[in-house]
């Protein structure tokens, strides 16, 4: 599984921060109480923007709101993180939008080329070892998923 929001982290922080779903989807602008509770869920998934919203309302990181398979954030993590859509993240970083899906799906051979690195960097709010690192992280998870299990035989 790769990085995303993760319905029981922000059922934690919203309990955590006392809020009700109606008070917390005020707080954020979202339409209802309903919406938290389909997040919480895990039926639904609210927008980039709204994660930061969600964090800020909270009080608390973006990043402890998405799932990360492992320790390293991956480049899905980190722009949910900054609260960015693929189009938002593509228009800033001056890249197409299937070159930055092969990105962030772990398909690449090698990685781009330096001015990239740091527009990613810049775009994302990271160090370029941070984002190099989420390069690696895409790819590891990758390789992983393509990886088919074994099963013992009996």
């Amino acid at each position: 599984m790769t990085s995303g929001i993760d319905p029981n982290a922000l059922r934690a922080a919203r309990e955590e921060a006392g809020l009700t779903q109606h008070e917390l989807a005020h707080l954020v602008g979202a339409a209802g109480g309903e919406r938290i509770s389909r997040w919480e869920l895990g039926i639904s998934t609210p927008r980039p923007d709204f994660l930061v919203r969600l964090a800020k309302a909270l009080d608390i990181p973006a990043i402890r709101l998405v799932h990360l398979d492992g320790d390293v954030p991956d480049l899905r993590a980190l722009r949910l993180q900054a609260g960015l859509t693929v189009a938002d993240l593509v228009t800033s970083v001056n890249v197409a939008v299937p070159t930055y899906y092969a990105w962030e799906q772990g398909r690449w051979t090698r990685l781009p080329a330096p001015q990239s690195l740091e527009a990613l960097a810049r775009t994302l709010g990271e160090s370029v070892e941070v984002v190099i690192a989420a390069f690696r992280e895409a790819q590891r998870h990758r390789r992983r998923d393509e990886t088919p299990s074994v099963r013992p035989s009996l």
